[in-house]
């Protein structure tokens, strides 16, 4: 799978994208990241990419010119104009912006079946609005906050996506059994020593009975997520074990609940 990242600061890039898993994917031909700096493809003398907004206003906005030259020239594509058809891009063409839909663990499992993606970075007060309606074929926002760019995004999705690539993790199912990709928070996890000042290891995963541990693994996760994160519970397929046990929890609180009850 081939990332194609359009940034003003290339070397924001230089750790996130050269260490752990990622490194590893990329050295095992995995993945390919290339990066892109969009001041390479401004015309003028002082490689200018940013324009004061039309109407007034305060800060700057990323011009169309140098995005759409870069975005044209590494994808192959034919330079248009208004009412110019154009075969459409060879991969998606991703604008990173807080307007953009969530981007979610099903929307890093989409991306994962690309053979190719181009990310976007904005900066100031965003690009210019013909970037988003003529250049960009999706947006994605990576939670509700403002950052001063797009390239701490694309760092999140390029990682997200890559652990989700055959072969990226050392451990197969690693990715799946991974918070979110079962639509679930993950269990707790514990290692070595058993005993730590006094805080113990549950017996149950000391047993080496695989069956109650997955038991135990399964019902946590529920626990967790029911607590933490309940709208995930609704919106998870549960099977008729789940379902049992949620009631036998409910009935259970409900019933601590009127003993406290004066």
């Amino acid at each position: 799978m081939r990332f194609d990242i359009f940034t003003l600061f290339p070397e924001m890039f230089e750790g996130p994208l050269t260490e752990s898993i990622i490194r590893r994917a990329r050295e095992a031909g995995l993945v390919e990241i290339r990066l892109h700096n969009v001041r390479h493809y401004a015309t003028d003398k002082h490689r200018v990419t940013d324009d004061t907004p039309y109407g007034g206003g305060g800060g700057m906005v990323m011009k169309a010119e140098p995005l759409f030259r870069a975005v044209e020239a590494v994808l192959g594509l034919p330079p248009r104009g208004a009412g110019e058809a154009v075969p459409p891009p060879p991969c998606p063409v991703i604008l990173l912006t807080p307007q953009g839909r969530p981007f979610t663990q099903q929307v890093a499992e989409e991306l994962s079946r690309q053979t190719r993606v181009a990310l976007l970075c904005g900066r100031y007060e965003g690009v210019d609005e013909r970037v988003r309606e003529h250049l960009a074929t999706d947006e994605l926002s990576i939670g509700p906050y403002v950052l001063s760019g797009g390239e701490l995004p694309a760092m999140v999705i390029v990682d997200a996506v890559t652990r989700l690539l055959p072969g990226a993790l050392g451990d197969p199912e690693g990715a799946r059994r991974d918070s979110f990709a079962m639509g679930l928070l993950e269990h707790p996890h514990y290692t070595r020593p058993a005993d730590f000042r006094g805080w113990r290891v549950p017996d149950v995963l000391l047993s080496g009975h695989h069956g109650r541990v997955a038991e135990w693994r399964r019902h946590e996760a529920l626990i967790r997520t029911l607590v933490r994160r309940p709208e995930l519970i609704a919106a998870h397929t549960l099977t008729q074990a789940d379902r049992a046990f949620l009631r036998r929890l409910v009935h259970h609180v409900d019933a601590l609940l009127k003993e406290a009850d004066p």
